[in-house]
């Protein structure tokens, strides 16, 4: 539920900075607090530090993968779009690990159940997206462009679990440190080339949204999710992502004045009930009991 909270928010202070700030400077700066605070801290409580290149190649395809790419993409598409709908178009992340994890995880097969709620979660993207924002692609109110960067941020996403629950074995702490760290330094040349920010910009709210992307939504929530992934699994923790759409929606409503139109609730319920039937296990016909024979 933490984890929720810190993600599902994230949205809301994405809103609020990218009204003051580029994409890369965000990027950049949520990054930079991640690992200020993380590095240091595992160099001071990580006995033994993370070790092995082909560990720390999976740090740097998560670093890219699970941070630097979704944070880009998701931070540019809420430029136009509501942190609500943002958030509802997270929720095909599950569907995306439930396809890969056919592919590539070993136990993950797909099913009838999981193939039916796959259609199902697609037709709710289909829906939010819908025919107006095709009409307007390259207009001034074009959104389709947003919403596919958004999409493609659940994308990395799904792709990143992958990559997690397969890492050779490594601490919580050490692995959040190492990752931010790598995530930080490749969004530097990008974060540079955006240029100085003026002072004017950073009002209280902006510095506030950034405090909380970097210390809440970045450091410890990758300090929890590599615990989870490590205790729990990548199944469970993606099912994070039922409720991150609704606490995006809801955050949106109360503090921004946002609000979601027929279509948008209905293409999450159609994501979510997508989601729902991939949980479902097919029925297991019980094995008929074979008596042996009397002998005449």
């Amino acid at each position: 539920m933490a984890l929720t909270a810190m993600w599902g928010s994230a949205f809301l202070f994405t809103k609020i900075a990218v009204a003051a700030l580029p994409m890369a400077t965000i990027v950049t700066a949520r990054l930079g607090i991640a690992a200020l605070i993380l590095v240091p801290l595992a160099l001071a409580l990580v006995v033994r530090l993370p070790h092995g290149r082909r560990l720390w190649l999976y740090f740097l395809l998560i670093a890219f993968v699970g941070n630097l790419l979704p944070f880009s993409l998701i931070t540019w598409g809420q430029r136009a779009i509501d942190s609500g709908l943002a958030g509802i178009l997270m929720a095909v992340m599950p569907l995306v690990t439930l396809a890969l994890a056919h592919l590539f995880v070993p136990g993950e097969r797909l099913n009838a159940y999981r193939v039916g709620g796959f259609l199902f979660g697609f037709a709710g993207v289909v829906v939010l997206i819908g025919p107006e924002a095709l009409l307007t692609i390259g207009g001034e109110q074009g959104a389709l462009l947003p919403m596919v960067a958004v999409l493609g941020g659940a994308l990395c996403y799904g792709v990143s679990s992958i990559l997690a629950r397969l890492r050779p074995a490594s601490d919580a702490l050490s692995s959040a440190a190492a990752v931010t760290l790598l995530a930080a330094l490749m969004s530097l040349p990008a974060g540079v080339d955006a240029g100085a920010v003026e002072l004017s910009a950073l009002s209280l709210p902006v510095i506030g949204a950034l405090l909380f992307l970097g210390v809440l939504s970045t450091a410890l929530a990758m300090i929890v999710y590599f615990r989870l992934i490590q205790s729990a699994g990548p199944s469970f923790t993606s099912q994070l992502n039922y409720l991150i759409p609704l606490w995006a929606v809801l955050i949106g409503v109360v503090f921004l004045g946002e609000q979601p139109t027929l279509v948008h609730l209905l293409g999450l319920g159609l994501i979510l009930g997508g989601i729902l039937l991939t949980r479902r296990e097919p029925r297991r016909l019980p094995t008929p009991t074979v008596r042996p024979r009397r002998p005449e």
